[in-house]
């Protein structure tokens, strides 16, 4: 197969206006053609007016002879070379005895993005996982994350961020990625993802996107998928211990302790636990398993008419379906040396109720497949360093790990008092955010966030929403957005506070075999170990370290990873 990239077309081109194009791109006949695929499609639209489409097509040629006469021909050209071979391959595959004796099975704690593909690839492998998840299965879960939304309810233990499918089911459902990926392992998370019921678009579009409802069956299906490997998913099993043996230096995993009080013995175990398993953080800290604090972003939801973004992105071409709806991606450099840059947009979406406490609140962006709401939202946050939530007054020296989770705490906790209660979440519109003033009335845009927003003034000087720096640079960067994204500081426009759960704010540290730095057999993994950061991202984490576990298990040599004994 011959691979041709940056082939650009007119975005209105006609649906057979392809070949030619590929024909005339190689300078061969039709009859030199057999097929062809596209394996990418993304856009340029820089220019308005003159949008185009930009193709990577596989093409299928009349002969091996002819595909080497092209590759000749086009020696310095980088957009014409041989396909890649994407397809996944397995480390290893356990034997149908491996698992009888007093062999251990491998647990991985959590079950979203990352613990399902952690827990995949050992199912695929033969080694027969055991999943312990906290939360509630995925319908349940939804029920219960309703609840807090229309009832003003919350469940503790089954909402945004606990339950099947983690953090992610419950978003845009944004399926990219900037990671390096050498090994096309996210075209292994497109491919289980279309077995598993999503459209086969993803596989081609550069955005891809699969909205709440759809992810709700697909975890479903992933979840049979591994229960007929011989996998094993608990629901509703928060790890509350973990048994640890040996010296300082020669640490090692036992087990785990239930909050039912069974322990489950194990040599193995992946913590895929999200960024929001605050508790489970401090019960390893307390064990001795090596973290560190690291930089996360805090800042709020920003709300304004889809159209308005489309229109600032599209010009004319507002509104054409191979477009969709227009997303954004904007970053400002401070004058008080801070970052602002919007965060998890999510076209045509809502903004919801992402909080796990009693009392706090937290705001995430979600949308569904077709990304037809009304309004478009995003995060608009700020980058903040472990010194700035360190909790000891000290100007230097180590930050504790903890401090990132009490600094998120109290802004949540303020977000709460600030809503009045009823876990209504703090409002303002743009131009009285700008004026630092309180807003009495919404304007032309209705904020989708559920239970609702009471408007206030997110930026009152001493007592804001966020810390000082935070409300300084923000207010900067909204007009200097504006230049980018026309009407972006529209005095109408909404802010819905806090976004706080960017990404985890401590790091789980691992070494290159992604054991834990102390205690052997502890695979640390995901978002909430400080290794991802979206549904993508943790995917990829978590086959890479079940690769890791799968090849240390069979004493065969994973990718990047030196061969060891089992």
């Amino acid at each position: 197969m011959l691979r041709i990239t940056e082939l650009r077309l007119p975005l209105s081109h006609d649906a057979d206006a392809l070949r030619p194009a590929i024909l005339a791109r190689l300078g061969i006949e039709s009859a030199d053609l057999l097929d062809f695929t596209v394996f990418k499609r993304s856009y340029d639209a820089r220019k308005k007016t003159a949008i185009v489409l930009i193709y990577t097509i596989d093409c299928e040629l009349k002969s091996d002879a002819l595909q080497d006469s092209l590759l000749n021909q086009f020696a310095g050209d980088p957009h014409v070379r041989v396909t890649p071979d994407t397809s996944y391959q397995f480390v290893g595959h356990a034997p149908a005895e491996h698992f009888s004796g007093e062999r251990h099975r491998p647990v991985v704690v959590g079950f979203g993005p990352c613990g399902i593909f952690a827990a995949l690839i050992l199912a695929q492998m033969g080694l027969r996982p055991i999943v312990l998840e906290r939360g509630k299965e995925v319908r349940q879960r939804t029920k219960d994350t309703w609840g807090l939304w229309r009832q003003k309810v919350l469940n503790p233990e089954s909402n945004v961020q606990f339950g099947e499918g983690g953090a992610g089911t419950f978003s845009d459902g944004k399926l990219w990625s900037q990671i390096s990926d050498p090994r096309h392992l996210t075209r292994k998370v497109l491919t289980e993802f279309v077995k598993a019921g999503a459209p086969e678009e993803i596989l081609y579009v550069a955005k891809p996107h699969i909205g709440t409802f759809r992810l709700v069956s697909m975890v479903e299906k992933m979840r049979a998928d591994i229960e007929a490997l011989g996998g094993e998913i608990r629901f509703e099993q928060q790890v509350t211990d973990v048994l640890i043996d040996g010296k300082e230096g020669e640490q090692h995993i036992r087990g785990v302790t239930l909050a039912s009080g069974e322990h489950i013995r194990t040599d193995q175990v992946v913590l895929a636990l999200g960024h929001s398993a605050r508790d489970t953080f401090t019960m390893l800290h307390e064990r001795g398993v090596y973290m560190e604090a690291k930089p996360f972003s805090i800042g709020y939801r920003i709300e304004h008419p889809q159209g308005v973004i489309d229109r600032a992105r599209f010009g004319p071409n507002a509104g054409n379906e191979i477009l969709g709806a227009a997303d954004y991606k904007l970053v400002h450099h401070a004058s008080n040396g801070r970052a602002v840059y919007s965060f998890c947009m999510c076209p045509g979406g809502t903004v919801v109720a992402a909080t796990s406490e009693p009392n706090r609140v937290v705001t995430n962006g979600m949308s569904q497949y077709s990304r037809n709401e009304r309004n478009a939202n995003a995060g608009i946050v700020v980058g903040i360093s472990p010194q700035d939530y360190r909790q000891d007054g000290k100007a230097e020296g180590p930050v504790s790990p903890l401090d990132g989770m009490a600094f998120q705490r109290f802004w949540e906790s303020r977000a709460y008092e600030l809503g009045e209660g009823g876990y209504m979440a703090p409002g303002s519109l743009v131009g009285d955010f700008i004026k630092r003033q309180r807003s009495k009335v919404l304007g032309n845009v209705e904020p989708s966030y559920k239970p609702g927003v009471h408007l206030t003034d997110l930026a009152q000087k001493g007592n804001g929403s966020l810390p000082e720096y935070c409300l300084d640079a923000i207010r900067e960067a909204l007009p200097a957005f504006e230049k980018q994204i026309k009407g972006f500081s529209m005095p109408d426009a909404v802010l819905t506070g806090v976004e706080t759960r960017t990404s985890s704010p401590l790091r789980i540290t691992r070494g290159r075999d992604f054991q834990s730095l102390n205690v052997k057999g502890l695979y640390p993994a995901g978002e909430g170990a400080g290794y991802a950061g979206g549904i993508m991202s943790a995917g990829v984490d978590g086959i890479e370290v079940a690769e890791a576990l799968g090849a240390h298990i069979l004493g065969v040599k994973a990718p990047g990873i030196k061969a060891v004994k089992p």
